[in-house]
């Protein structure tokens, strides 16, 4: 063990090491309110202004994050947040958490990531540890990073360190969060792995470490391309159960009874958030530089990219029961959040519904307690109070997000018309 690398498992155990998290969003700055809960010393740096101050405020603008317990570590000098990225020379591991979106041509879009290795070159010290934790391709960390630090004159596993330690963020989700949720780790040496996991254990309940950086790489896109697929099945299934008279909900109840064999997965409105919809076009990308076909995971994603289309028909079926055009209808909307119970609005399917309903004259209005507005073509829409009196206004209802606290049974009571693309009628009834 080199005199580096003791000294970063020295300040690991008595907590005098200081991070850097790059990226104040849904990922970084529950890393880094966990960072400093476990006695850390952390310096957030985000591009955004108005990202830094709210911070330094004590305020939160992530809803995982109560400002109640982010407020008490910026008060302390546990946690502060900064725009300049030069003030990375000061910290002995920088963690990076910038998004990873995909490009209009589905290709991924790294250019956050590459701004921070270009920073991480510019200030990378002897001593330091780099851990990349955006979501990206096999190959990322060590083709982009590895270069960059190496080209300091710094030895990997000797004088720095670096590994891949992918986000498994579920925003919303009241069980599962960043400190219980098992941390992967794969670093570019043995002692990469030593110092990441000395690192990161006081942080995380479990860590799970893997062989490389490239091993962990894959391990996020394995997860999420599964769930892209299985939901692909189960949004198949929704669209031929609708062409056999047949209940979706119930084949997928009947099928669950089964003890094995079968994972119960549903269907919905399309795919949304940061990770599903975009994380299988990252490998299907790297795959083809070599010369493979993902059939699996393109099919996928053709299929739940139909569903915002299969719904829209669904709602175009139900005005013609009431002898009514799109055009000119009023359909309100329930829920534009990509999920239950949260604000975040990324690649929400129920987004392309509404514009495909307006794309054919329909007039929107929508209902989502998490989100106060949305920008839609230039117009802002702004959620309505949901009360019997706009639900009767309605020629249809559509139910794209099943938020908890919604009014179900005042829905199914006053509504004319619904297509509840979540079974969250039903669902709410107890049958």
């Amino acid at each position: 063990m080199t005199y580096v690398e003791s000294t970063l498992i020295a300040k690991a155990a008595d907590r005098s090491a200081t991070f850097g998290v790059v990226g104040l969003g849904y990922v970084g700055l529950p890393l880094a309110v966990e960072l400093a809960t476990s006695g850390y010393r952390v310096v957030g740096f985000d591009i955004k202004p108005e990202v830094v101050e709210t911070v330094n405020a004590g305020r939160s603008h992530i809803q995982d994050v109560p400002t109640e317990r982010l407020g008490p570590f910026v008060r302390d000098h546990r946690i502060e947040a900064t725009g300049d990225l030069g003030r990375l020379a000061d910290v002995d591991v920088v963690s990076i958490c910038v998004p990873t979106p995909l490009s209009k041509t589905k290709d991924p879009d790294v250019s956050y990531v590459l701004a921070a290795a270009d920073a991480v070159q510019r200030t990378v010290r002897a001593g330091q540890v780099v851990v990349l934790e955006s979501t990206t391709y096999p190959g990322t960390t060590r083709e982009l990073l590895l270069p960059r630090i190496e080209a300091k004159g710094l030895r990997i596993g000797t004088d720095a360190f670096l590994a891949f330690s992918p986000e498994r963020v579920d925003p919303g989700n009241p069980t599962w969060h960043t400190r219980n949720t098992p941390k992967i780790v794969g670093g570019v040496t043995p002692a990469c792995n030593r110092v990441v996991l000395a690192l990161y254990g006081p942080v995380f309940e479990q860590l799970v470490p893997v062989s490389s950086p490239e091993a962990a790489e894959l391990v996020k896109l394995l997860e999420n391309t599964f769930r892209s697929v299985n939901i692909g099945l189960a949004n198949e299934m929704a669209i031929v159960c609708a062409k056999l008279g047949v209940d979706v909900w119930e084949v997928i109840e009947a099928a669950a009874t089964k003890p094995f064999g079968f994972m119960r997965f549903t269907p919905g409105p399309g795919l949304g958030g940061h990770c599903i919809p975009v994380d299988p076009h990252y490998l299907a990308w790297k795959m083809r530089g070599l010369n493979y076909k993902t059939r699996f995971i393109e099919v996928a994603s053709e299929v739940n990219s139909e569903m915002p289309h299969f719904w829209v028909r669904q709602v175009v079926e139900r005005l013609n029961e009431d002898a009514k055009a799109v055009r000119g209808s009023h359909v309100l909307v329930i829920g534009v959040a990509y999920k239950r119970d949260v604000d975040d609005l990324r690649e929400s399917p129920a987004l392309d519904i509404i514009r495909l309903l307006q794309q054919q004259g329909a007039e929107i209005s929508y209902h989502d307690p998490y989100v106060p507005e949305i920008q839609n073509d230039g117009d802002v829409l702004r959620s309505q109070v949901l009360n019997e009196a706009l639900l009767q206004s309605a020629d249809c209802v559509l139910i794209a997000t099943d938020h908890s606290t919604v009014d179900y049974d005042l829905i199914r009571e006053a509504a004319v018309r619904v297509v509840d693309t979540r079974n969250a009628l039903r669902r709410k009834a107890g049958s």
